[in-house]
């Protein structure tokens, strides 16, 4: 099988599309504890090859991908496409030079990780991104498809979350850190945008939504709040729904274009990307005037919500252009 474009919809199925903001904000956090505890300096080559056991998976992958992004190799010693591939992902890992740490986990001794993770059939390579889980190929493949999905993974985690990777010393041993480093400095609106996370974290849409637009009252090119703001105003508007009534409209009436717009958020919400950017393309070729441009500003709101770095967001606006003209 070869590697399918990295795409963010773990992120948006694990946690009903607030999870990318909540992780960066966690994310930010933990890097600055690392600080205050005096970690977070030049690490080892060695250390951007591990293996991984379940006892050791928290600490390991899910506290690490607070730091950089965490490439996990699922393999067992019987598996010969594995013996092709593990030796490459090594490789890349040290290419890279701490752009991604490489997690090894042999299935057969953590059968139960295998499970959490889905695993069909191995090799396997999956991403864990400030704790969220991306699946990225399976099988074998050509190293070029390999750092094609690499380069996108690494992409989305300094776009989407700001991890920028790790400082590494060629000559430090495995396990040295320098002296403890001086507490990173807040934003001007890390108040605001945490305040905005736990709102949304209690189920209050309204206040998430106004804490976002007061960040980019005073800063309207905010790309974290700007994206924080269509996930809030997206949960706002499907909060109030009847999925149940909002998908019978939409099946019986395809040109009622507020029930296809209450569709696509529902799709969204769901998981369901593609499923809900064609509904409103379509939508968009069924209609003219100001039912077109309703239709068409819902589409960009719902762009911003993936992600202008998604490559469904960019398949999508392709395609909006050839419905448009």
């Amino acid at each position: 099988m070869q590697p399918r474009n990295m795409s963010m919809s773990g992120v948006v199925d694990l946690a009903a599309v607030k999870a990318a903001q909540e992780a960066k904000v966690k994310a930010e956090q933990a890097r600055a504890e690392t600080a205050r505890q005096g970690g977070g300096g030049a690490v080892s080559p060695a250390d951007l090859v591990i293996d991984v056991d379940e006892a050791g998976f928290e600490s390991e992958v899910l506290q690490r991908s607070t730091e950089v992004p965490v490439v996990i190799d699922f393999w067992a010693e019987w598996c010969e496409p594995c013996k092709q591939l593990s030796p490459l992902l090594e490789r890349l890992a040290l290419d890279y030079n701490g752009r991604f740490v490489l997690a090894k986990i042999d299935v057969d001794a953590n059968q139960m990780l295998m499970q959490q993770f889905g695993v069909q059939g191995i090799p396997a390579v999956f991403a864990v991104v400030a704790g969220q889980a991306l699946p990225l190929f399976q099988g074998a493949a050509p190293e070029s498809q390999i750092r094609e999905t690499l380069d996108q993974l690494i992409q989305v985690a300094e776009q989407r979350f700001g991890l920028t990777g790790l400082d590494v010393d060629p000559d430090a041993a495995p396990g040295d850190r320098p002296e403890a480093v001086a507490e990173m400095p807040a934003g001007p609106y890390d108040a605001l945008l945490e305040a905005a996370v736990q709102a949304l974290d209690a189920g209050d849409f309204g206040g998430a939504v106004q804490a976002y637009k007061n960040v980019l009252s005073d800063d309207p090119a905010n790309t974290e709040a700007k994206l924080g703001l269509a996930q809030a105003e997206l949960l706002q508007r499907v909060s109030t729904l009847d999925p149940q009534q909002v998908r019978t409209e939409a099946a019986e009436k395809p040109g009622d274009v507020p029930a296809q717009i209450a569709a696509a958020d529902l799709d969204l919400v769901g998981g369901h990307v593609e499923d809900a950017f064609s509904r409103l393309i379509d939508t968009v070729r069924r209609t003219v005037g100001d039912d077109r441009d309703a239709v068409r500003l819902r589409l960009l709101e719902l762009f911003e919500v993936v992600g202008a770095d998604d490559p469904r967001v960019t398949a999508a606006r392709r395609a909006l252009a050839r419905a448009l003209f």
